[in-house]
C-alpha cells in the first residue's frame, strides 16, 4: 500500500469516527482520575484530517490555467 492510500484511509477513516461521535453529543467526565474530552478528542480528529488533507494535497501537483486578455 502505497503513503499516499494509506493517507487517504486515514483521512476516511477519521471522518467516519466524527460522524459516529458527533451523532449524538456525549458529556466530557473523570474516571479513576483520567479525564474524557470529547469536545478536545473531536478537536484531534479534526486535525487529523487536516493533517491528512496537507499530505495528499502535497501529492498531487496542481496547475494555474490563466488567460492573456488581449
Amino acid at each position: 500500500m502505497s503513503d499516499l492510500t494509506q493517507v487517504q484511509l486515514i483521512k476516511t477513516q477519521t471522518l467516519a469516527r466524527i460522524v459516529e461521535i458527533t451523532a449524538e453529543q456525549k458529556p466530557s467526565y473523570n474516571i479513576d482520575g483520567q479525564q474524557v474530552s470529547w469536545g478536545a478528542y473531536l478537536k484531534q480528529l479534526q486535525s487529523t484530517v487536516a493533517w491528512a488533507d496537507d499530505q495528499i494535497n502535497a501529492e498531487d501537483p496542481f496547475e494555474i490555467q490563466t488567460q492573456a486578455y488581449t
